[in-house]
C-alpha cells in the first residue's frame, strides 16, 4: 500500500480516524497508531511544542489497528503504538510487530517491571486491578487477597464485566503465574458460582451496581472510582461515598498491576522521533497528563497522582514484570471459559 493511501483507508472491520494532514515524505513527524481514547490532543500538542515534531495521530480500536499493522508491513507509516493492556501487549511483541528500543530517559523514568525486559514496550501509566465493596453491607477486613472472591460467603454478592475483557484476561494471566493453573482454575470456579448476575457492562457500570444494591462487591480498575470521586456531577460523588476499595494481597506479594504501554513499531519511517515521542511520554508533564486526564496512576515514581488517588498512594504493588504474567494470556482465555465465565 502506497502510504498516501493510508490517510483515506480504513479497515472491513471497521472506519478508523485519521486526524492528520496528508503524508508528504516528512521527517519533522512522528505517526502514532492509538488505541486509547482519553483526550489526548493536549499531551501531543505539548510534545510539538517542545520538539517541532507534530504528531499525526490514527485512533481506533486495538483488533483494528493491530490488522492495519499487519496487512501495512513494511509499508506502514505507523512509527508509535500506544494500547492499554498486558495482554495486549504481550500479544503485539509476539507478532512481531515492534522493535526493541533502549534509552537512559526511560529506564529512568519506567521502573524495570512496568516494561518488556527487552525494550519492546514501556508501560507509562499504571491500573490497578481492585474490589470496590459496599458500605455497610461488607466487612473489608473479610478480603484480604483476591483468592477470597471465591470464598461461598460472597455467594451471589460479586460483580464483574465479560471473561472477553482484556483486563480480566490480564488479570486471571497473572493469577496463572502466581498460583498455577490448577489453582486459579480452582479459584475461577469459586468466583464464578459467586457472580450476583450475568457479567454486563464495563467498570463503571460495575461500581454503580454496587451502590444501588445490584451486588456487594465488585472488581474493577481504581482509575474509574477515582473518576467517580472527582466527578463535577453530585450522582457519581454519591455513588462513590456509598462505595470503598479494597486493594488485596498487602500482606502479600501486593495488588495487581496493568499498563498503559507504548511502543516504536517494527517498519517505523521515523524511528527516532518515535523514541523521542515515548521519551516525552515518560517524562514528569506527560505523566501528570495521564494522571489528570484519565486518573491512572504515574508509571514515573516521580509525579504525584491525581488527588482523586492520594489517598491510596501506600498501596503495595506486584513488582512481578508484567511480560512474565502476560505470556499466560491465552492460558487464561482457555481457563476462563473452562470456568463459564463468559
Amino acid at each position: 500500500m502506497d502510504r498516501r493511501d493510508f490517510i483515506v483507508s480504513s479497515l472491513a472491520t471497521g472506519a478508523l480516524l485519521w486526524s492528520a494532514r496528508a503524508w508528504g515524505g516528512r521527517e519533522d513527524v512522528v505517526n502514532v497508531y492509538s488505541a486509547r481514547h482519553y483526550g489526548d490532543e493536549a499531551l501531543y500538542r505539548a510534545f510539538t511544542e517542545r520538539t517541532g515534531i507534530e504528531v499525526q495521530l490514527l485512533e481506533g480500536k486495538h483488533e483494528q489497528i493491530i490488522q492495519r499493522l499487519i496487512q501495512e508491513g513494511p509499508a506502514t507509516p505507523a512509527d508509535v503504538l500506544i494500547t492499554v493492556d498486558a495482554s495486549r501487549l504481550y500479544d503485539v511483541g509476539e507478532r512481531g510487530l515492534l522493535r526493541p528500543v533502549r534509552s537512559e530517559v526511560l529506564e529512568k523514568a519506567i521502573p524495570a517491571y512496568l516494561r518488556h525486559p527487552e525494550g519492546l514496550w514501556w508501560g507509562v501509566a499504571i491500573r490497578r486491578r481492585i474490589v470496590v465493596y459496599a458500605k455497610g453491607r461488607v466487612d473489608p477486613a473479610e478480603l484480604r487477597r483476591y483468592e477470597d472472591l471465591a470464598d461461598p460467603r460472597w455467594k451471589g454478592r460479586v460483580l464483574v464485566r465479560s471473561g472477553t475483557n482484556p483486563y480480566n484476561i490480564s488479570f486471571v494471566a497473572w493469577m496463572i503465574a502466581r498460583l498455577g493453573v490448577a489453582a486459579t482454575e480452582a479459584w475461577c470456579r469459586g468466583f464464578v458460582a459467586n457472580f450476583a448476575r450475568p457479567p454486563q457492562g464495563g467498570d463503571t457500570d460495575q461500581i454503580r451496581a454496587v451502590a444501588a444494591g445490584a451486588g456487594d462487591l465488585a472488581l474493577v480498575n481504581e482509575y474509574y472510582l477515582a473518576r467517580l470521586r472527582a466527578s463535577d456531577k453530585a450522582q457519581d460523588r454519591e455513588v462513590a461515598e456509598a462505595v470503598d476499595a479494597i486493594f488485596p494481597d498487602q500482606e502479600g506479594d501486593g495488588v495487581h498491576v496493568n499498563v498503559t504501554g507504548v511502543a516504536v513499531t517494527r517498519h517505523a519511517p521515523h524511528p527516532d522521533n518515535g523514541l523521542r515521542f515515548l521519551e516525552y511520554l515518560a517524562s514528569p508533564p506527560a505523566q501528570r497528563h495521564f494522571t489528570t486526564v484519565s486518573l491512572e496512576s504515574p508509571a514515573n515514581p516521580e509525579v504525584e497522582p491525581h488527588p482523586a488517588l492520594r489517598d491510596w498512594v501506600g498501596v503495595k504493588m506486584d513488582t512481578t514484570n508484567i511480560h512474565n504474567y502476560a505470556r499466560f494470556s491465552a492460558e487464561a482465555v482457555k481457563l476462563m471459559d473452562r470456568c463459564g465465565w463468559r
